[in-house]
């Protein structure tokens, strides 16, 4: 593995992704996790772009646009930032003639992390079994950095499940809501099954009143948080957030299941 001085060389921003990363050890981990998932993400912005299929398109490169914040890969951020604001305007002939380009910076940030990391392809990384706590909190988030550092956080206080879109995560309520869920982290923006028919489904069942919900968000406008709002969840948590940031969110789930 090559020294941190490398990245910055490349135009890598590590310092900024310290600040809510912390050091380079989970740094390096959360880059294990980018290379994880962003073969996934690249395969369905290209079935999206092909289909036209904007609404889609638009959620996984915002979800791609985070993860790349997060590691301080700023001009791939800038360039998936800007195909997130075209695709919300339905312009699938703007995401056509600019996809070339993103995928060119994101290849080179994937060649620059495998010199980083001294590796020639993916690898797997098999880890140990972290213990098990009575208290589980569920993530739902279609950004496995998202959910991985969200776990690394609270792995010594919580069962950290996670579910990477609203049916994943409706499953997983039906097997473990009942006295086990002590709170839910909900992204809105998701492929599949979005965050917001998690909540509605919440309000039908009645859970709100059992389980608190705080709702993880890119999307901060107006609009979007009143529409949260409008269900009762108990916080919500802006993207890019810290460790702080998700205590405070979790400290207003304790004091809920104390008030019950």
């Amino acid at each position: 593995m090559k020294d941190a001085q490398f990245l910055i060389d490349n135009g890598i921003d590590v310092t900024s992704s310290l600040e809510l990363l912390g050091d380079m050890e989970t740094y390096n981990e959360t880059l294990h996790d980018f290379l994880d998932a962003v073969k996934d993400k690249v395969t369905h912005l290209k079935q999206y772009k092909e289909a036209a299929d904007m609404a889609n398109y638009a959620i996984i490169v915002h979800s791609l646009k985070s993860d790349a914040k997060y590691l301080g890969f700023t001009t791939l951020a800038e360039l998936a930032y800007k195909e997130e604001l075209e695709s919300k305007m339905n312009n699938s002939l703007f995401i056509y003639n600019d996809f070339d380009l993103l995928m060119k910076e994101v290849e080179r940030i994937l060649s620059i992390i495998y010199s980083y990391l001294g590796e020639d392809s993916m690898s797997v990384e098999v880890k140990e079994d972290k213990q098990l706590h009575d208290k589980k909190i569920l993530v739902v988030d279609d950004s496995n950095i998202v959910c991985n550092l969200i776990q690394k956080m609270f792995e010594d206080e919580f069962d950290v499940l996670v579910a990477s879109d609203g049916k994943e995560a409706l499953d997983i309520i039906g097997t473990h809501y009942e006295n086990e869920l002590f709170g839910v982290l909900l992204d809105l923006n998701m492929p599949n099954v979005n965050g917001f028919a998690v909540l509605e489904y919440f309000k039908t069942h009645d859970l709100f009143r059992r389980i608190p919900v705080a709702i993880i968000t890119g999307d901060d406008t107006k609009e979007n948080l009143e529409k949260a709002f409008a269900y009762t969840i108990v916080d919500v948590l802006p993207k890019p957030f810290n460790e702080k940031n998700v205590r405070r969110v979790i400290n207003a789930m304790q004091d809920f299941q104390d008030n019950r």
